[in-house]
């Protein structure tokens, strides 16, 4: 369970990006108070399609544990925008992994994900978002001990975010990562091909307070042999909650916990999952 990776497309039409100070001007949806910032994190396990505003950095630390098999995952992203144009975004993410299956071999860091995304449609101020992500994904963990891929890889994500209404936000993820020489732990190589599909909805309770449900499906390909693989599918829902603390200095930080439950081909499975994101201003705004 829970290889959780930073993984339908729905791509809208641009002319359906209309800004959503527009919606609020027109009284649908209408705005929190100013000194009220309300969230746009990443959902636990699904990516919003909102680049990091200018001269913003978010620092995001992610826990997932499964109770059966007692396999767990820490991961540290950090997300800086480019500030010469914000539409552009780099990240990295090293996760720390301990494998069910090699007992005894202990935790260690994982593959780390070093990553771009683009926003194509929108932003976190627009009823439809779109922001297309590519990442390299460095061999940086030991295969023979079930902690990365054996080998360089690339990921490709779709995220997108679309506003229903005042109260109800939907998140949308297609994916795909291809491994060209992944390795076992016998030193067996073959190349790999995993897919997920994943969607969420936010509920605004208050402007500092979610409810959240997420389903999220991964087919991955593990090598079985030389040139040999297995593929495995899952499917877990994720109900949850997070809030947020808005700080007089600009900073906001909002932790979270997740209840992963497999269902199909995943059940009898399930988990926990916390979350806990700082962002703060490193620059001030550009003036007007």
């Amino acid at each position: 369970m829970l290889r959780m990776r930073n993984q339908y497309c729905l791509l809208l039409a641009a002319a359906l990006a209309c800004p959503f100070d527009a919606l609020l001007a027109q009284g649908s949806v209408p705005q929190p108070p100013a000194d009220t910032p309300k969230i746009q994190d990443n959902s636990f396990l699904i990516e919003e399609a909102y680049n990091q505003e200018f001269g913003v950095v978010q620092h995001i630390q992610a826990f997932t544990r499964n109770w059966q098999t007692h396999e767990w995952q820490y991961t540290f992203t950090q997300e800086w925008p480019i500030d010469l144009d914000p539409r552009h975004q780099l990240s990295y993410s090293i996760p720390i992994t301990h494998s069910a299956d090699f007992p005894g071999s202990g935790a260690g860091i994982g593959d780390i994900a070093l990553n771009y995304r683009y926003q194509l449609i929108g932003s976190g101020k627009t009823a439809v978002a779109f922001a297309p992500r590519v990442s390299a994904l460095l061999p940086t963990g030991d295969s023979t001990k079930g902690r990365g891929a054996g080998g360089a890889g690339v990921q490709f994500q779709l995220p997108l975010s679309v506003v229903v209404n005042r109260k109800l936000v939907t998140h949308w993820n297609a994916g795909a990562t291809i491994t060209p020489a992944a390795k076992n732990a016998n030193g067996d190589k073959a190349a790999t091909h995993g897919y997920n599909l994943g969607q969420s909805f936010i509920w605004t309770l208050q402007p500092r307070l979610n409810l959240m449900l997420e389903t999220v499906f991964f087919s991955d390909e593990n090598v079985f042999t030389r040139d040999d693989t297995q593929r495995s599918n899952s499917i877990f829902m994720n109900p949850g909650i997070r809030w947020a603390y808005n700080l007089k200095s600009g900073m906001q930080i909002v932790p979270g916990i997740g209840v992963p439950v497999g269902v199909g081909p995943s059940t009898g499975e399930a988990g926990i999952f916390l979350y806990f994101s700082i962002e703060h201003p490193y620059r001030k705004p550009r003036s007007q």
